[in-house]
C-alpha cells in the first residue's frame, strides 16, 4: 500500500502537537501540523520579515543545526514522511533528518528532547524548495514523539507522517467493554475502495462526528449496474457485535440502502480474493442519521461496507467486546 494511504499519525485532530523548537524566529513551530494546504500571501509582512506558512527559523551563523519535537497523536510504526517545503524557495533548508522515540506518560517537552531514546528514522537527506519531499522508511519499533532537525536551518512548510497505529490494547482490555475494532486509533484503515471521488475513505474512521459532508467518505454518482464498496481492516481481530453506520451532514446523496460483510484473512491485501460471509443484511438507511444495527458474524480481521448504489457515509464504526 502506497504509505501516503496510511493515517497521519501527527495530525492535529488525532492529538499531535509540535512541543518544542530550538529556534521560530520567522514562523511559528505550530504551523508544520496544520491540515490545510500551505499559504502564500503575496506582500505579506510581518515585524520580523516575509510572512511564511509554516516554521522557518533564523540565518545560522554558528555551527549546528535547527530542530523541532513532535508529539504523535496517536502511537505507531511510521512508513513514510512528508517534508513540504511549499513556498520555501530560497530559505529552504539545504537536507533533513528524522528520529523516533516511544515515551511513556507526558513529561516535560525539555526532558522528552534531552534525555528520550531518540533512533534514527530518516538519515540525513537533501531536501528540494517549493516541494512535497515524500520519503518511504523503514518501519521499525512504534514511537510516539519524532524529532525534526533541519540542516543548517530554514523552513518547512507542513510535515506529514503516515504509519500504522499501535494502540495500548493491555490498557483497553484492563477496562473491559466494547471497543470500537474499525476506528483509526484502535488500528483500523480503509484498505480499498470502488471509489472515494468526493471524500477519502479513512474518513469514516476518524473520532467523533463529522464535521461537514467533506468529512466522509462519499463516492460519485453511479451511472450503471452494481454498488459502491469500502473495505476496513480492523486493528485486530475480534467478534463484532454492533456496526454503526452514520449519514451525518449527507442529506441528498446518503446511500438508500447497506450491507456489511465479514472475513478472516490476516495478509489480505486489496485485489486479493476472501472468503466474505455477511453479517448484516442488506438494510435501508435514512439521510443525515446515526443507524445502529445488532450483528452475530463471528471473529473476522476485515470488514466490507456496501453501499446502494452510491453515496457518502460520515463514519463508520464496528464495536466488539475485549477484556474483562
Amino acid at each position: 500500500m502506497d504509505f501516503e494511504r496510511l493515517p497521519d499519525l501527527a495530525a492535529e485532530r488525532l492529538g499531535g502537537a509540535v512541543l518544542l523548537a530550538n529556534d521560530e524566529f520567522f514562523a511559528a513551530k505550530e504551523n508544520l501540523l496544520r491540515a490545510s494546504a500551505p499559504e502564500w500571501r503575496e506582500g505579506a509582512y510581518t515585524e520580523r520579515g516575509k510572512w511564511m506558512d509554516g516554521w522557518e527559523t533564523r540565518r545560522r551563523r554558528d555551527e549546528g543545526h535547527d530542530w523541532c519535537l513532535i508529539r504523535l497523536g496517536l502511537r505507531g510504526v511510521v512508513d513514510g514522511l512528508v517534508i513540504d517545503t511549499t513556498h520555501f524557495r530560497g530559505n529552504y533548508p539545504e537536507s533533513c533528518s528524522v528520529e523516533g522515540a516511544a515515551v511513556e506518560g507526558h513529561p516535560d517537552p525539555a526532558r522528552i528532547a534531552a534525555d528520550a531514546d531518540w533512533r534514527e528514522i530518516l538519515p540525513r537527506t537533501p531536501l528540494e524548495g517549493h516541494a512535497r519531499n515524500a520519503f518511504p522508511v523503514e518501519p521499525g519499533e512504534a514511537v510516539t514523539h519524532l524529532r525534526l532537525a533541519i540542516h543548517p536551518d530554514g523552513g518547512v512548510a507542513r510535515l506529514r507522517v503516515h504509519g500504522r497505529v499501535r494502540p495500548d490494547w493491555a490498557a483497553l482490555e484492563a477496562r473491559g467493554g466494547e471497543v470500537d475494532l474499525a476506528a483509526l486509533e484502535h488500528g483500523g484503515v480503509a484498505m480499498a475502495s470502488s471509489d472515494m471521488f468526493f471524500g477519502d475513505r479513512n474518513n469514516m474512521l476518524l473520532p467523533g462526528r463529522s464535521v461537514n459532508m467533506g468529512d466522509g467518505w462519499e463516492t460519485r454518482r453511479r451511472r450503471g449496474p452494481g454498488h459502491d464498496w469500502a473495505i476496513v481492516r480492523l486493528g485486530r481481530p475480534g467478534a463484532v457485535r454492533r456496526i454503526e453506520i452514520d449519514t451525518d451532514h449527507f442529506k441528498g446523496n446518503a446511500p438508500g440502502a447497506c450491507s456489511v460483510e465479514a472475513c478472516v484473512a490476516e495478509s489480505w491485501e486489496p485485489g486479493e480474493d476472501a472468503a466474505w460471509h455477511e453479517i448484516l443484511e442488506r438494510a435501508p438507511l435514512q439521510p443525515h442519521t446515526r443507524h445502529d444495527f445488532d450483528v452475530a458474524g463471528g471473529e473476522a480481521t476485515h470488514l466490507r461496507l456496501n453501499i446502494f448504489p452510491d453515496g457518502g457515509v460520515a463514519r463508520f464504526r464496528a464495536f466488539a467486546p475485549v477484556g474483562r
